[in-house]
């Protein structure tokens, strides 16, 4: 595992510098803006610092052997790396880098170890095992150090729903890279490293090269999508000057047909509701000097093929004619199996990056890791909320981890 810093003006510049030594496949770690500080910041201006970690080719060689024998396990799309990498950092380095972010995890999987004693031993026993959390923990289980670490946050994924052969998968690929009774911060940090690079940095809306970017939001009944729109389209119109056109093809409901229009007409931006996928060329056409064009598409069943596949047209029709998006909107409270039938339908039919929403409503977020490492889709945004445009935000791999890492 490599983790450098690096810097620029921007992030954009930073990242850059960080792929001209890396090469392609760096997964954006931190982003932190640095202002100097005392008498030398009256002639020095901020910039950006970011920090990016990247696999090298023994470890991508040792996790392609474990999907091998893991099929049910889908390559995600941020395991690619350059072989050309330069030459990893000392552990030292290492957990110096992600001392801040490993704190408060190491306290969390001290308290695990805390409850795990107290479940198992008297009163008496207790005052010789506050000598030694760890040993005592490797003398109950009979496993070393590093080992009963790694059970530990096992479990801990495990709670937090992360389905069994991905929590496996991840630490099988730490534990070839430890050696027994490792210090818990080293492990933490291979574990929380591995998890980020599985989650993979997150794609959002940008504009297209030429004309408007066209945005389709598909998905089951009752999963946002009307709301997301407005809160995505407040942040372009609001907060970036942009223009932006909306569209619904969503005719079932007249309460979201209606919804939609009023956010239009709060943020003063034309509202069309479409009937046919010959309609989209004529938008296309119609709002050709605009941003985006963001289009609502009907909820359903994702085993109600007709309505699918209506769906569907709306989208080919853009092809060729405007850039195209689609982003699979999905609720955290949704059943896994219901997410992986969701995510299989709608793969059939065009390439997609995911948005979860209600995160509001659900203390357990390890159905995010699970779908982006079945779909290999990328994460965009996630929403935790009704207010708009409050309650979006851009999905953060780091404290999304944190919270997978931390239980309940």
């Amino acid at each position: 595992m490599i983790i450098k810093k690096y810097q620029g003006k921007t992030e954009a510049e930073a990242m850059e510098n960080a792929k001209k030594e890396l090469g392609e496949g760096v997964v954006l770690m931190n982003v932190k803006t640095v202002k100097p500080k005392g008498f030398s910041k009256i002639f020095k201006q901020s910039y950006v610092e970011i920090t990016v970690a990247k696999e090298e080719e023994s470890e991508v060689l040792i996790r392609k052997e474990k999907d091998v024998s893991t099929a049910s396990v889908k390559k995600s799309p941020e395991t690619k790396v350059n072989t050309e990498s330069g030459k990893a950092i000392s552990a030292k380095t290492e957990e110096r880098i992600l001392e801040e972010k490993l704190d408060s995890l190491h306290s969390l999987l001290e308290q695990q170890i805390q409850r795990r004693e107290e479940t198992v031993r008297t009163a008496e026993d207790k005052e010789e095992y506050k000598e030694s959390k760890e040993e005592k923990v490797e003398e109950e289980t009979g496993q070393d150090k590093t080992t009963a670490v790694l059970s530990l946050i096992r479990e801990t994924l495990l709670e937090n729903e992360v389905d069994a052969k991905y929590a496996d998968s991840i630490l099988d690929e730490v534990s070839k890279l430890l050696k027994p009774n490792m210090p818990m911060e080293h492990i933490l940090s291979n574990v929380y490293q591995r998890m980020i690079l599985r989650f993979g940095k997150a794609e959002c809306i940008v504009p297209a090269e030429n004309g408007p970017k066209m945005v389709f939001f598909v998905g089951t009944t009752g999963v946002g999508k009307t709301t997301t729109i407005a809160k995505i389209a407040s942040k372009f119109v609001v907060e970036e000057k942009k223009k932006v056109a909306l569209l619904t093809a969503d005719t079932y409901r007249i309460a979201a047909t209606e919804q939609l229009r009023t956010y239009a007409n709060i943020l003063e931006v034309p509202f069309r509701v479409i009937y046919t996928a010959d309609e989209i060329s004529d938008a296309i056409k119609d709002f050709a000097s605009y941003d985006y064009i963001l289009v609502d598409t009907a909820g359903h069943s994702q085993n109600n093929d007709k309505q699918r596949d209506d769906m569907a047209d709306f989208v080919k029709a853009a092809e060729g004619k405007a850039e195209r998006e689609v982003y699979l909107v999905v609720s955290a409270t949704t059943k896994y199996k219901d997410l992986l039938s969701i995510a299989d339908k709608y793969k059939k039919m065009f390439e997609y990056k995911i948005i979860f929403t209600k995160l509001d409503e659900t203390s357990e977020y390890g159905n995010l890791l699970n779908v982006k490492i079945y779909t290999g889709a990328a994460m965009s945004y996630i929403t935790c909320g009704q207010n708009v445009p409050d309650d979006i935000e851009t999905f953060n791999a780091q404290s999304t981890v944190k919270k997978l890492l931390g239980g309940k």
